[in-house]
């Protein structure tokens, strides 16, 4: 059994104005053939080395071809994406013939004339081949999940958990579908459920923990191989923008499809319990200095992981206004701050202006007198599972009582080490304020007495109604609708 694995990930903000490119998969990667040597320690290779382990175990060959990440942002700039696209499809065809693709993609990668660069990866690696090879693909659930990916790939599986800390697991049940179906084991047959939602769905809240719960119950069913629920990613206006269901069955269609609409009518039923519902900053910060402990403030619009800048500083703004000290504040894309604190020098202080560069959505910025108390070359952080997050050059700079991290290569805050990494103690701390929407609750759930999502100014707002679609084809959808299913 000859089994081939590649990647290629982004998530893609179509209303972002910069576009990802050459730079943008160059801060982790690329890797042509060797990710579980040179970025072992990246989800990417983490994931890959995870279906090495698998191929030996069972005596299959394994090849690795080409692996690419970037953080997410604007479209992928269409020559970048082509190029890397073609290096996987040529080394698939050089290196062929091949029982089973394995693929780990995000699934809202949009480039400058694509709106479906994964649909459009897959088809093309059925084109190479064949009917009879078995296709799988790992995705992100902030996928826009569409026909040309499900009709071409015998399996799709998404994460089930938000944050995505399962994605090993994932990865696995993959693998076992796919080589079953080589085998002549299981015979997977896929149906997708159109919930005609868009929305924000963490699973370690209700409703949703429940409903998520529910999946593995479901699972155990006679017949049923995988279920799967893509949320979606609001921020990108694709023709298959929405969250839905998808169900692999062991050859039964008509088990998928009930089982499908079983599920997303028990999603779609919560829909009013499920929209997210944010205080804004005062009201969060009133909240967090009431909190008996450490509150841990998430300054979610202005979230690296959904395509925003990470330089609007609002909510440090409404901090220092508010003489609230004891405090930690991070992690700040502003590589030109880093490197103005790096070359004033540890103990240094200096007039500074941080934050607000980048466009309408960073707002504006901040000048301040900053005291500068650490700096590290090549930062990095633990991000999900056991793979660790570069976050270039960084700095710890102290503005009246206040900590603050900034950093040269964007990214989201996903670990207390984004902090403790420069020598900022968090035990005293009453407020940890940090970018992200909630890949943090990972790793701050376990220190923070309270977590208070705040509704921030920046590119990712909650506002579903009034997201200016328009490819979209679909416009009747919950919220902007009340029944849009008419249930």
């Amino acid at each position: 059994m000859r089994i081939f694995t590649a990647g290629l990930i982004t998530e893609t903000n179509t209303f972002a104005p910069w576009p990802t490119g050459v730079r943008g998969f160059s801060e982790e990667g690329p890797f042509h053939g060797d990710v579980t040597i040179r970025g072992k320690d990246s989800e990417m290779g983490v994931l890959a080395s995870g279906w090495r382990d698998l191929c030996v175990e069972r005596g299959f060959e394994f090849v690795e071809s080409f692996f690419a990440c970037a953080q997410p942002s604007g479209r992928a700039v269409q020559s970048v994406y082509e190029n890397y696209r073609d290096e996987i499809l040529a080394d698939l065809n050089a290196k062929g013939p091949f029982d089973i693709v394995l693929l780990f993609l995000h699934g809202a990668m949009v480039s400058q004339e694509c709106d479906d660069c994964e649909g459009d990866i897959i088809e093309r690696v059925r084109a190479i081949v064949g009917p009879k090879a078995i296709i799988g693909a790992e995705l992100d659930p902030h996928c826009h999940l569409t026909p040309l990916m499900v009709g071409n790939a015998n399996a799709i599986i998404l994460m089930k958990e938000y944050p995505h800390t399962d994605y090993m697991e994932r990865g696995k049940e993959l693998f076992d579908i796919c080589a079953g179906a080589a085998q002549g084991k299981i015979r997977p047959v896929s149906h997708m459920f159109d919930c005609r939602m868009v929305g924000f769905y963490p699973t370690t809240t209700e409703p949703m923990r429940s409903i998520v719960d529910g999946f593995s119950a479901v699972e155990q069913r006679p017949g049923i191989l995988s279920v799967s629920f893509a949320h979606g990613f609001p921020w990108g206006d694709t023709p298959e923008t929405g969250s839905k269901v998808l169900v692999i069955t062991d050859g039964d269609a008509a088990l998928a499809e009930r089982t499908a609409v079983e599920i997303g009518h028990k999603i779609y039923a919560n829909r009013d319990a499920l929209l997210p519902r944010f205080p804004k900053i005062e009201e969060a910060l009133g909240a967090a200095r009431e909190t008996n402990g450490c509150a841990v403030l998430a300054d979610t619009a202005d979230n690296a992981g959904g395509g925003a800048p990470s330089d609007n500083v609002s909510l440090l703004r409404a901090m220092l206004e508010q003489g609230i000290c004891d405090a930690v504040f991070g992690c700040i894309w502003d590589p030109q701050g880093v490197k103005t604190c790096a070359e004033a020098g540890i103990g240094a202080t200096l007039s500074l202006r941080i934050g607000g560069k980048c466009g309408p959505a960073s707002g504006e910025p901040l000048d301040v007198v900053a005291t500068v108390k650490a700096y590290r070359p090549d930062h990095n952080q633990q991000g999900l599972g056991p793979a660790r997050s570069p976050m270039g050059d960084a700095v710890w700079i102290e503005i009246h009582g206040i900590d603050v991290v900034m950093m040269s290569t964007r990214t989201q805050t996903f670990a207390p080490d984004a902090f403790t990494g420069l020598g900022i103690d968090l035990k005293n701390k009453r407020i940890i304020a940090l970018k992200s929407s909630w890949h943090f609750q990972a790793m701050f759930g376990p220190i923070a007495d309270r977590i208070i999502a705040v509704a921030t100014p920046g590119a990712i707002q909650m506002n579903f109604v009034e997201i200016d679609y328009r490819k979209k084809r679909d416009q009747h959808f919950f919220p902007r609708e009340r029944n849009p299913l008419g249930l």
